[in-house]
């Protein structure tokens, strides 16, 4: 456990076993999560007895996309057409017009998991078969320009503060790239982005750090996808980039203290860094890539590397987006990343 290396106590029980949760009620003043799937109940059971953000109602909604889009549309924000499917005659009523869609499991999907693509009705119930027949969301695959997200701080007084617009490119559905300065995307996307993420964040009376990501569509209009309730990988940039990190606004959050609105000083990208890099157990060659102006190598402590799994992140700052692209570009070529 990275985080186990550096806290002072590491209690290493089930989520919901009642002696590791009185454990962390009697060592916390204040009780946090950076994994959307621990159980609910468990964030309630500590919720009764000390501060906890983000709180288990928001939580259990993050965990089961069909109340999340449910959400989104009571806060009057579009995300993609969709159907739920969790019977056979729910499957059968489904409109032709859903197609090509991707059908993604309700519950326990994070990085491209419990995810299938589908174009025809044939492949839609292979899909739904495949996933178990558990409760699956069918959404309609759109044209899109691009991905992007943004992370808002909500306090415990209401105040919610955001980080700029982060476009992102993910690979085989993790996260790869995110870039973030001046007119990543057109100002009025950026704007409605905010705003929409802000509502979602107080129509939940959120506290805490909270992202939520969304769609580019070739018109440039906007949908959203998903939120974490919780610093995300998107906002990782924010340790160099900004005056205060999405850490800094997170713990603010949970211990009652004043959110100002962080200034980002620096043009930034962040490229994700997955156990592929360790081809054949070789360490990736950190010297060379440290050398680049404006490299900041953040490594997470895991011992094993594998595919897909997320080993740390390298963050790029400079003082203009074209010096910055450059000595990313450069980085992603020594470490084998693909350009972008």
């Amino acid at each position: 456990s990275p985080a186990g290396l550096v806290s002072h106590y590491h209690v290493q029980t089930d989520y919901l076993d009642e002696q590791g949760l009185a454990q962390l009620i009697q060592r916390c003043s204040a009780i946090t999560t950076e994994f959307e799937n621990v159980p609910a109940p468990a964030l309630r059971t500590l919720g009764a007895h000390r501060t906890v953000a983000p709180g288990a109602d928001a939580v259990a909604i993050a965990q089961d996309r069909t109340r999340e889009k449910a959400h989104f549309v009571g806060c009057g924000v579009p995300c993609a057409p969709y159907a739920v499917l969790e019977t056979a005659a729910q499957l059968a009523a489904v409109s032709d017009d859903l197609l090509p869609g991707i059908v993604k499991t309700a519950r326990l999907g994070y990085d491209g998991k419990g995810q299938v693509r589908v174009n025809t009705r044939v492949e839609l119930a292979a899909a739904w078969t495949e996933l178990k027949n558990v409760t699956c969301v069918l959404e309609k695959m759109l044209p899109l320009r691009a991905e992007c997200s943004v992370i808002v701080a909500r306090g415990q007084d209401g105040v919610c503060v955001n980080f700029p617009l982060q476009l992102n490119l993910h690979r085989e559905g993790i996260l790869a790239v995110t870039e973030v300065y001046e007119n990543n995307v057109p100002a009025p996307v950026a704007f409605k982005a905010i705003a929409a993420a802000k509502a979602i964040a107080d129509e939940l009376k959120y506290v805490g750090v909270l992202c939520v990501e969304f769609f580019v569509l070739a018109d440039d209009s906007l949908v959203v996808n998903e939120m974490a309730p919780r610093p995300h990988n998107s906002g990782h940039y924010t340790l160099d980039a900004c005056d205060l990190s999405q850490f800094d606004l997170q713990v603010r959050a949970l211990a009652g203290l004043p959110l100002t609105q962080p200034r980002q000083h620096s043009p930034a990208i962040m490229l994700n860094l997955l156990g592929d890099l360790w081809v054949d157990g070789v360490t990736p060659p950190w010297d060379q890539v440290l050398a680049l102006p404006g490299a900041q190598l953040h490594l997470y402590g895991k011992l094993k590397a594998s595919k897909g799994r997320k080993m740390g992140h390298l963050n790029i700052t400079g003082a203009t987006v074209d010096q910055v692209r450059a000595t990313a570009l450069a980085a992603a070529k020594l470490l084998g990343i693909a350009p972008f």
